[in-house]
C-alpha cells in the first residue's frame, strides 16, 4: 500500500508538516521494526520515549516522522498534539478502514474474554461463517494464526491485522479489547458493531489508579460505538447484569442493550441450572422463547461466558433456536479450566486464572463437582498489579486443603519479594512455598491422594516463563504431566 505524507496529513485537524512531500509505503511505532518507506510514529511510552528512537528511525530508512514536537533531524515531520491519537487515524486511513468491511464484535471484562471470543467464533463457524478471533492467546482467521504481543493490539499492528483478515474472506471478528487498550486509544478507529461486557473485579491497578478509574475504561467500548443511528443492523451493546458493574456499562452505551445474567431480571437468562464434572445444564430463556441446554463445559463462570457468546449473535441477527441448538456443540478453551489427562485418579486442572475473582470461580467450580481434596497452586505475576497478591493467596487458601504459592512470570522482580507479598493474605502458616514453578507442580501432585483435584493457575495457554525479561520454555500441562507419571498411592 502507497499514499503520500501530505495525503496522510489531511486527516488531522491540529498539526503542523515540515518537509517536502514524500510517499509512504508502510507504519511502524518501533524503529527497530522499520522498513525502507515507512513512517514513523514517535509515541511517549510508560518507561520510554519514542522521540528517543527518531534517529534510529532515520537511519532505518524512515520516510517520514510523526512526532508531538518538533525535532528537526532531516526528515519531514507531521507534528502534532498527540502521536498517539494521530497513529490511530493515519493508520485506519492507510488501510482503507478495514473495519466498515467486517462485522466487529468486541468483548471486554476482567475474566472470561478468550472463552467468550472462542465460543463465538465455534458458534459462527458452525453456521459456515468465516469468523477471526483477535485476543490474549493469538490471532486466528483463514486458517493462519499470528502470535499475540498483547491482548488488544496497538493501532499500526491492528488495522493491518484487519485488513488482511477482510482481503482473507473473514466476515466477523470476535476480539478481546482491554483495558489498556481503551485507556490508550489502540481501537480508536475500529467501528465496533457489538460490544460484549463480561464482568469486572479487581485486575490492573497498578495501571489504573481506581477500580472507577478501571470500570471508566472499560466503559469507553461502549460509548464509542457512536449514537448516529444510520448502520445497518444497529450496534448493540451487550452486558452482564448480574455485575455491579452493569449498570456503568449500561449509561456509557449509547445504543440499545441487551443483558445476560443468571440471578437479576435479564434478556437472556439461565435458569434451573445444574453442575456436574462433565458439563452444565440450564434452560435459556429470552424474548418470549425458551429452551434446554446440555453444554460440555463445567461451572457458572462457563455459563455466564455462553450467554454473552448468545448474546452477541442474537444482535447479529442470528435466532435464539438457532443460538440454543448449537451451545451443546461448543468446546473448551485451551488453558481455561483445561484437565490434563492422566491414567492415574487424581484430577489435574489448568487454567489460566490471575485474578482473584477468576480464581475463586475456578476454585468455587471444583468444588461444586468434586468430593476431594483440592491443592492449589498459584502464584503472581512481577510488574503488575501489587495489591492483588495477598488476594490471590487468601482466595486459594479460603477454598483449598493445601496452598502452595509459586512463581508465575517474575519478570524483572525478585520471586521472593513477590511471594512475601503473596503470604501477607494468608491466614496461617499451613501452606508451602515454593519458588520453582515446576517443583511446587511436582509437590502438587505428589501429594495429592485418589479422587482430589490440583488447581494449576496463573498461566494457563502460556508455554513459557519470564524471568529477568528472559523467556524459557515452561507449560504447566507438560510439567504436570510429568509428575503425573511419578504419583502413586
Amino acid at each position: 500500500m502507497t499514499t503520500t505524507l501530505y495525503k496522510l496529513a489531511e486527516r488531522l485537524p491540529i498539526k503542523h508538516v515540515y518537509g517536502s512531500d514524500v510517499a509512504i509505503t508502510g507504519m511502524e511505532m518501533d524503529n527497530r521494526n522499520l522498513k525502507q518507506g515507512d513512517l514513523f510514529f514517535c509515541i511517549p511510552g510508560y518507561t520510554v520515549d519514542g522521540h528517543t528512537f527518531a534517529e534510529s528511525a532515520k537511519e532505518a530508512g524512515a520516510a517520514a516522522i510523526v512526532t508531538e514536537r518538533r525535532l528537526n533531524i532531516g526528515l519531514p515531520e507531521i507534528v502534532t498534539g498527540s502521536s498517539r491519537r494521530a497513529m490511530a487515524v493515519l493508520a485506519a486511513d492507510f488501510y482503507g478502514h478495514p473495519s466498515a468491511k467486517l462485522t466487529m464484535i468486541g468483548v471486554t471484562g476482567t475474566n472470561g474474554k478468550t472463552s467468550v471470543t472462542h465460543y463465538i467464533e465455534q458458534l459462527l463457524e458452525m453456521r459456515d461463517k468465516a469468523c477471526g478471533v483477535i485476543g490474549t492467546m493469538y490471532t486466528r482467521y483463514a486458517g493462519k494464526t499470528v502470535a499475540s504481543a498483547n491482548t488488544t493490539p496497538e493501532s499500526i499492528t491492528l488495522q493491518k491485522l484487519l485488513h488482511n483478515m477482510s482481503s482473507a474472506g473473514t466476515e466477523t471478528v470476535a476480539m478481546e479489547v482491554s483495558s489498556h487498550a481503551l485507556a490508550g486509544g489502540r481501537i480508536h478507529g475500529t467501528a465496533f458493531q457489538t460490544a460484549v461486557f463480561t464482568n469486572l473485579s479487581q485486575d490492573h491497578l497498578d495501571y489504573h489508579k481506581d477500580m472507577d478509574d478501571y470500570a471508566h475504561a472499560k466503559s469507553l467500548l461502549f460509548s464509542q460505538l457512536g449514537s448516529s443511528f444510520n448502520r445497518y443492523p444497529l450496534p448493540v451493546s451487550v452486558i452482564n447484569s448480574d455485575d455491579p458493574y452493569a449498570s456503568v456499562m449500561i449509561r456509557a452505551s449509547a445504543v440499545p442493550v441487551v443483558t445476560y445474567g443468571i440471578h437479576s431480571e435479564a434478556d437472556l437468562q439461565a435458569s434451573d441450572l445444574k453442575l456436574d464434572p462433565s458439563g452444565s445444564q440450564f434452560r435459556l430463556n429470552g424474548f418470549g422463547e425458551s429452551y434446554p441446554i446440555r453444554i460440555s463445559l463445567p461451572g457458572r463462570f462457563s455459563v455466564y461466558n455462553v450467554l454473552a457468546a448468545a448474546g452477541a449473535l442474537y444482535a447479529q441477527g442470528i435466532e435464539l433456536r438457532t443460538i440454543a441448538a448449537d451451545l451443546e456443540n461448543l468446546k473448551g478453551v485451551r488453558g481455561r479450566f483445561e484437565p490434563v489427562e492422566s491414567v492415574h485418579p487424581v484430577h489435574v486442572i489448568v487454567d489460566y486464572a490471575h485474578t482473584p475473582d477468576s480464581l475463586e470461580n475456578v476454585l468455587d467450580t471444583i468444588k461444586e463437582v468434586s468430593t476431594g481434596d483440592v491443592i492449589t497452586v498459584v502464584g503472581c505475576g512481577g510488574d503488575r498489579d501489587k495489591t492483588k497478591r495477598p488476594l490471590m493467596a487468601a482466595a486459594a487458601e479460603a477454598r483449598s486443603s493445601l496452598t502452595i504459592l509459586t512463581s508465575d512470570n517474575p519478570r524483572s522482580e525478585d520471586p521472593d519479594a513477590i511471594l512475601e507479598d503473596m503470604k501477607q493474605g494468608m491466614s496461617s502458616t499451613d501452606f508451602l512455598v515454593e519458588s520453582d514453578r515446576r517443583e511446587a507442580i511436582r509437590k502438587a501432585i505428589l501429594h495429592a491422594k485418589a479422587g482430589d483435584v490440583v488447581l494449576i493457575a496463573g498461566k494457563g495457554h502460556e508455554t513459557y516463563q519470564e524471568i529477568n525479561g528472559v523467556r524459557t520454555e515452561f507449560d504447566d500441562r507438560k510439567e504436570a504431566e510429568t509428575a503425573l507419571k511419578e504419583w502413586g498411592y
